[in-house]
């Protein structure tokens, strides 16, 4: 211990950040970048006002509603525009796994607590067919209680009471068995009575029935959602059949770290690899599709009005991503004009485009690797896919429309087909204004083809492969039209474009066309596709997340230590995924290490539990 000052925790701070500045003084002298930085790193390490940070603020008063992970993906404030919106007439189905296996056979503890309060008034089917009395599961009983759970007056001893209801309380969900259902509904081909597919289970390979359940999806126009994996810190590579690509593949978002419950279950980061499993697949193709929270306020098994948390696991992340999907599915089918969002031709593409085009870019999204060079050719980014699930904003794309004929609306979606003998192009011409910088985004999905029967194997060519292109156009001048972008992709099923507008240009064309590979068969080919597209203002660069990398929600000398860290493997040609270019030019350095530096300090604010509230008066 120090004699001078006692060992205080303020001063073994000081000797930590101290021998920080030795630590990163000694690598940017052996990468020559010392002397222009070396000045500003030891004021900043020896100046007393850097303290570490300040933790970040924890809001103690009782949660309104929960989960509070539905504030965060924006379906509280959705079902506050639109009360009506609770899955009424929606069909899930949710297949999970027995947990326990005897001599390879499940023994049926796969279903829900049904005596939990959550549970008295939904509506709840199980088809299991199994000779083994059912049993109750801790895993299937959070995802239901994600999914349907309903209780005005829950209560948790380090949260007080709450009002808890799930994103689809209102909808019909079947439970199946894993095996059962593989057997009876993939297998043998029993028909599927349900709009929406969500899985919280996964295996490392591509086997017949993953593909089983992707014939489904093509083939009856299904929406399959499924949990992509929990990261390298249990080994988990992307999952099928969430590495399908006919499915949409979820990761998780990390919860903040807090001792506060509140601020564990209320505050979100990133998804980040070492707990959200990681693409591309083994054949190229980028997941997951998009992220989503997953440690939420779940029910218990063996109690009849307690509640737990689930922590930051891609099981719980999937069900907000199908429940989020079930809304859109009621709207859909309540509108007749919205109804083709939801046909069994195509309407699984039409939903899986609008939930990703729709999705918040967080901190450091990128395409493919943090250079910029793949930018055409990868679609998404390899941990945050498309980006946060935001249903409020997928809700206004639905409801903004199909497409109307070629001068169409900036906001939008279409279900339609690409011939390349008789239309090979679909073109979609949008208006905005050019006083205001915009982010144009836009995505296309379509089905990947398999045999009707065991075991299932792919018909798709890589002959039918489409692009997506963003024009900037001149509608007096032809000869002033030029490609802003293009998503090229030849392994994946997605195309995914965003980037900003061209202040000069007020008319844009977005253009769905075989790619070039495609071009160059003599075959008839016909793809059916859908589409989504929106414009909107530039992303915001105010998150705490492109500073607090450990995500503790302060911003302090733990931060610097990954920044150096991954700027090191960076340097050293490391092929994880790394965080870091704080300031997005495509590569992680000592520029980003200086911003950090000016940001050291800054802390975390918890979501405004007065929105919450008012939210919570609109839900009953």
């Amino acid at each position: 211990m120090c004699v001078e000052c006692g060992g205080s925790a303020q001063f073994f701070g000081f000797c930590g950040s101290f021998l920080m500045f030795f630590r990163l003084a000694a690598y940017l002298n052996k990468e020559g970048w010392f002397g222009g930085v070396v000045f500003a790193l030891a004021t900043f390490f020896l100046t007393p006002a850097w303290g570490g940070g300040t933790a970040v603020a924890s809001d103690t008063s009782p949660a309104a509603l929960q989960p509070a992970a539905l504030n965060h993906t924006g379906t509280f404030h959705l079902r506050q525009i639109d009360p009506e919106l609770t899955g009424r007439g929606v069909n899930i189905a949710a297949v999970c796994r027995s947990f326990t296996y005897l001599d390879g056979q499940p023994q049926n503890d796969y279903r829900l607590n049904m005596e939990h309060t959550c549970f008295l008034d939904s509506n709840v089917g199980f088809v299991d067919g199994l000779a083994f009395e059912p049993r109750v599961s801790e895993h299937s009983t959070a995802i239901g209680g994600i999914l349907v759970g309903r209780d005005p007056n829950g209560y948790h001893p380090h949260l007080g009471h709450f009002r808890y209801e799930g994103v689809v309380p209102d909808a019909r969900i079947d439970i199946y068995e894993f095996w059962r259902f593989i057997v009876n509904y993939v297998f043998g081909g029993k028909e599927l009575q349900a709009e929406i597919l969500t899985m919280s289970v996964g295996t490392a390979f591509d086997d017949w029935w993953v593909r089983g359940i992707e014939h489904i999806a093509e083939a009856d126009g299904l929406i399959v959602v499924a949990g992509i994996g929990n990261g390298s810190d249990v080994f988990d590579p992307v999952l099928y059949p969430a590495a399908g690509a006919n499915v949409i593949g979820v990761g998780v978002i990390d919860s903040v770290k807090s001792h506060e419950l509140s601020t564990n279950l209320g505050v979100f980061s990133l998804a980040h690899p070492e707990h959200s499993s990681v693409g591309p697949t083994s054949d190229g193709r980028c997941k997951p599709d998009i992220v989503a929270p997953g440690n939420c306020l779940v029910p218990d098994d063996n109690s009849r009005e307690e509640y737990g948390t689930t922590g930051n696991w891609s099981s719980f992340a999937a069900p907000m991503v199908a429940g989020a999907a079930g809304l859109l599915v009621q709207k859909a089918k309540s509108e007749p004009d919205l109804n083709l969002a939801v046909s069994s031709e195509g309407g699984n593409c039409v939903i899986k485009a609008i939930l990703m085009n729709s999705a918040t870019k967080p901190p450091y999204w990128h395409k493919g690797a943090v250079s910029k060079a793949d930018d055409h050719y990868v679609s998404l980014d390899y941990v945050q896919g498309a980006g946060m699930l935001n249903a409020k904003r997928a809700y206004e794309q639905l409801i903004a429309g199909r497409a109307r004929g070629l001068d169409t609306q900036a906001v939008g979606w279409d279900n339609n087909t690409i011939t390349i003998d008789d239309r090979p192009e679909n073109v979609y011409r949008i208006s905005i204004p050019t006083t205001k910088q915009k982010i144009i985004t836009a995505t296309l999905v379509w089905n990947r083809a398999y045999e009707d029967e065991y075991p299932f194997k792919p018909l798709t060519q890589a002959v039918d492969d489409l692009q997506l292109e963003l024009w900037a156009v001149d509608p007096n001048n032809g000869d002033a039209d030029y490609l802003i972008d293009y998503s090229d992709s030849v392994s994946n099923n997605v195309e995914h474009i965003h980037c900003p507008a061209d202040p000069n240009y007020s008319t844009y064309e977005i253009v769905v066309t075989f790619s070039d590979v495609a071009q160059t068969t003599d075959a008839a080919l016909s793809q059916r596709y859908g589409l989504a597209w929106d414009v909107h203002g530039i992303d915001s660069r105010d998150s705490i997340w492109w500073y607090d990398l450990n995500y503790d929600g302060k911003v302090d000398s733990l931060d610097f230590t990954v920044l150096v860290d991954n700027l090191k493997k960076a340097n050293e040609g490391a092929a994880e995924y790394l965080l870091g270019d704080i300031n997005a030019d495509g590569v992680i350095d000592i520029n980003d290490v200086i911003v950090l530096m000016n940001h050291m300090g800054l802390k975390g604010q918890v979501t405004n539990d007065r929105v919450v509230r008012e939210v919570s008066k609109t839900i009953h």
